[in-house]
């Protein structure tokens, strides 16, 4: 049996211990051939910390740990490789930032390890005082230039973003420290910072020189995630056996994959890319699950979509239109979800028109789709166990039990919450609407139309086909007569399943189900 390396961040570990790995090394080579100061943004368990962790051990020459890797190669011809430098890797994951302080504890922390390990007795001064203290230390003592890792930077930005007290402290406290490096590039010989977000990147790092951001750029768009051909050179045992334990020939199992964990894009030209964990996990449990949207729930993604506005239904058709600003920095105090979605993961590039400049976004596969449609369905529809409901639908569908039905559609918009806003009910119909017949759709053949002259909803199984038409405000009889008048049932008449009319009207002022009438 062979190792999957689920949850394995580091490059020394895993290749000590001999488990898989994806050989990411040529992604090393392209940034440290010319020394450089860098920014990468990618979302999360995408494999950064694995590629901060393979850096380190570049630096550090442990050249045996790259034994047959692609870098090996690269650099069997340059005497200057495999030199050890300086490293100083800051962690950011492994902390709890809800409370004043936190940063500056594992600042301090980190500082008080590497004053020891350069003999720096005293231990004085401010945190950056006493960080540019290591660097001359670290330089004085080696005769070499450092390299500074920080890995999930943005880890104490994100985990307080509901108390901005605290995230501005936070930012201070980051755009104090490496500001203190200006001035220090003679000790520098590299810098690589990673994290979810582009969060303030901007003018938190504004004084540590430039950093190159390779987040977009095409020859970096596959340096984390598993691309295709990666996933069939690496993974093709694994591909084999998950498709015996599902019953599945391996081109199908291929095709389930792809539909659930491929199609995240880092740039308009560039291969799309597998979730990395996601994919393993698949491997692992020899099954397809939800794994990389189970790790985290987004709810303060929900709330920011749901106070948007933003209709959901561009996003799970990918017909959401944006400009690059919009891809590329998130700031705390902008209502517009896009970015940070995009940011996050939730969001990926599906297409780009280079004339106007304008990128096309959308849900990257059904494993971010299905999983974000089934967080907003609460948000719409609170006072609702939306899970239970759901499939309590489905079953009443494949049974023809329409009355079973009609009491699903009334307890779902009976949950439509009171807002302020002008008028809500007409955002939030449309939304359950959608959010009900697309989740629906992972169950039976569900296709909904909002355009002029075609039926809204259509529902088909293997005994019966229901044909929904829905207005607000209206009478079920108004609906009802709209399906025979527009012949939308035309199509269906030498089918040998039960076919059902259904016209339902909703009362915005009393936000309840307030008609229903079914004709076969």
């Amino acid at each position: 049996m062979r190792k999957i390396p689920i949850g394995i961040q580091g490059f020394e570990k895993l290749r000590t211990e001999k488990f898989l790995y994806v050989d990411k090394t040529e992604y090393i080579y392209r940034l440290v051939r010319n020394g450089g100061q860098y920014f990468l943004s990618r979302p999360r368990r995408f494999g950064k910390s694995l590629f901060v962790s393979s850096l380190k051990a570049y630096w550090e020459g442990k050249k045996d740990l790259f034994q047959g890797c692609r870098i090996a190669v690269l650099e069997e011809d340059n005497s200057d490789a495999w030199t050890k430098y300086p490293v100083f890797l800051f962690d950011f994951s492994g902390k709890n930032y809800q409370q004043k302080g936190a940063l500056e504890e594992i600042l301090d922390e980190q500082m008080r390890r590497w004053e020891k390990e350069y003999k720096i007795l005293a231990s004085a001064g401010s945190l950056e005082e006493r960080f540019r203290n290591i660097l001359l230390a670290a330089f004085e003592q080696t005769g070499r230039r450092s390299v500074i890792l920080a890995d999930e930077y943005d880890k104490s930005l994100l985990e307080t973003m509901d108390h901005p007290a605290l995230e501005e402290h936070n930012k201070a406290v980051f755009k104090g420290f490496f500001s203190s490096l200006k001035g220090y590039d003679e000790y520098i010989q590299f810098v690589f910072i990673t994290g979810v977000t582009k969060f303030e990147k901007v003018s938190i790092f504004s004084d540590l020189n430039q950093l190159n951001d390779i987040s977009l750029m095409e020859d970096f768009s596959g340096c984390c995630g598993i691309t295709e051909k990666e996933l069939l050179v690496n993974f093709m045992p694994e591909i084999e056996e998950l498709a015996g334990r599902q019953g599945i020939s391996v081109d199908e199992c291929l095709r389930m994959l792809r539909n659930k964990y491929d199609g995240y894009r880092f740039h308009y030209t560039g291969e799309s890319v597998y979730n990395p964990f996601s994919l393993l996990k698949s491997f692992y449990d020899k099954d397809f699950g939800s794994y990389w949207f189970e790790t985290g729930t987004p709810t303060f993604l929900v709330k920011k979509l749901r106070s948007s506005g933003l209709d959901v239904r561009k996003l799970a058709d990918r017909t959401l239109y944006v400009n690059e600003t919009s891809l590329s920095d998130y700031r705390a105090d902008n209502p517009d979800p896009v970015p940070l979605m995009f940011q996050t993961g939730y969001l990926t590039i599906a297409g780009y028109e280079p004339k106007r400049r304008r990128y096309t976004l959308g849900f990257p596969n059904e494993e971010v789709k299905y999983g974000m449609l089934e967080s907003l369905m609460p948000a719409y529809s609170s006072d609702v166990a939306y899970g239970t409901d759901i499939y309590t639908l489905d079953e009443y569908v494949e049974s023809g039990d329409l009355e079973g039905i009609r009491s699903v559609f009334t307890a779902l918009f009976a949950g439509i919450p009171y807002t302020e806003d002008r008028n809500p009910f007409e955002h939030y119909f449309q939304t359950v609407v959608y959010l009900v017949f697309t989740l629906l759709g992972r169950f039976v053949l569900c296709e909904m139309h909002t355009f002029s002259g075609r039926i809204d909803c259509k529902v088909e199984t293997g005994d019966y086909i229901y044909l929904f038409e829905f207005k607000r405000d209206d009478t079920a009889e108004s609906a009802l007569n709209q399906i025979d008048e527009m012949q939308y049932a035309l199509p269906f008449a030498a089918d040998s399943r039960k076919v059902f009319k259904i016209g339902v009207t909703f009362d915005s002022q009393k936000r309840i189900l307030d008609g229903w009438k079914v004709s076969e």
